[in-house]
């Protein structure tokens, strides 16, 4: 058949089994029931069976392929990088999918395979649904659990080398900040003088560290994959770096993730009190309430900015999305918090 004639799914469906076939063990291999997956405001992820039949296993392995659709933001690491760091996850018993294979061009975009997990990701069906009480009560002691092994990762240069490395004279808070207040500065299209403010209190009260870990940089429920016994998938690794463990531990109570639910901090569904508590019963690294509470204005000043980087592509008129638009506007509801916050200090 001519691929012109193709539709997407085919020509995916076409060009990921041949991929595969080439991977040692798996030349017998069929893809099944390759279907695009919703959401992904950047990348493409579709689920499909791995299908192995040979004189020693007949089996379906239930696969996920992520498609990176246009250039990444200018605040995550890349696909590739994504995939390497999953890798070392999954190498420490860390929560993650079983990483596959990496490419670089399918169809024109780079790729990864990777295991799929059932389960739900839906933040608000956790907080009403009465299926996931039980798993509400669990989540956040498990999310406090798992950070802490993702802190407790040893770190080097020569291992982590492919991620950003962004201290300040020996403050992964500034580093970060000043990372940050770059990104706004080069891209931001028209003036945000609450975001100048927040630049400004943030700098005064940038916390020192001595502790330079793995930081998952995007913490937050609407990143896990659970089920009714809670968290069974940590997943989204592109805002990862080397930086101050407090980072997450602030960024998990952002405004924005608790989805209205405001007297549950974290998520909308725990207390900080529990949080904290489960992360240094598990071995996370001991706690600071000023250094928490600049993370947690951080974590909003960086959600903001990101906001305002996922609008661009509408307002320029490459990408008409409807997401990429509710997402600047959300921006304003980030600045309103981030007044409140340097306010209440």
């Amino acid at each position: 058949m001519n691929n012109l004639h193709l539709s997407t799914r085919e020509k995916f469906e076409e060009f990921l089994q041949t991929f595969i076939r080439k991977q040692r063990g798996f030349e017998n291999a069929k893809v099944k029931n390759l279907q695009k997956m919703p959401g992904g405001a950047s990348k493409e992820t579709w689920a499909f069976d791995l299908k192995l039949t040979n004189a020693k296993t007949n089996q379906a392995l239930p696969m996920v392929l992520r498609i990176n659709r246009s250039s990444p933001l200018p605040v995550s690491i890349d696909l590739k990088q994504e995939f390497s760091l999953m890798k070392e996850a999954y190498a420490e018993g860390i929560e993650v999918p079983k990483p596959y294979w990496y490419g670089d061009d399918i169809l024109g975009n780079p790729f990864y395979v990777i295991e799929r997990i059932d389960g739900e990701t839906i933040v608000r069906r956790l907080q009403r649904d009465g299926q996931y009480k039980e798993a509400r009560n669990l989540i956040p002691a498990q999310l406090a659990k798992i950070l802490a092994k993702i802190h407790r990762i040893s770190v080097t240069r020569q291992r982590f080398d492919f991620l950003p490395w962004r201290s300040h004279n020996a403050s992964p808070a500034l580093g970060e900040l000043l990372f940050y207040e770059e990104v706004l500065h080069r891209y931001s299209i028209e003036p945000h003088p609450a975001l100048e403010l927040a630049l400004r209190w943030l700098k005064r009260n940038a916390p020192q560290s001595d502790h330079q870990v793995l930081v998952h940089g995007d913490y937050r429920l609407g990143n896990i994959i659970f089920s009714q016994g809670g968290v069974r998938s940590i997943l989204d690794w592109e805002l990862s770096h080397i930086g101050d463990p407090m980072e997450d531990v602030g960024y998990i109570s952002v405004q924005a993730w608790r989805f209205g639910n405001d007297s549950e901090p974290i998520g909308g569904i725990g207390k900080r009190e529990d949080f904290y508590n489960a992360y240094e019963k598990a071995g996370g690294f001991p706690l600071n309430s000023d250094s928490i509470y600049f993370w947690e204005v951080f974590g909003n000043l960086k959600w903001a900015i990101i906001c305002i980087l996922q609008a661009i592509p509408f307002l320029e008129g490459s990408i008409a999305s409807i997401e990429l638009a509710s997402l600047g506007r959300r921006t304003a509801e980030v600045e309103l918090q981030l007044l409140t916050l340097i306010e209440e200090q």
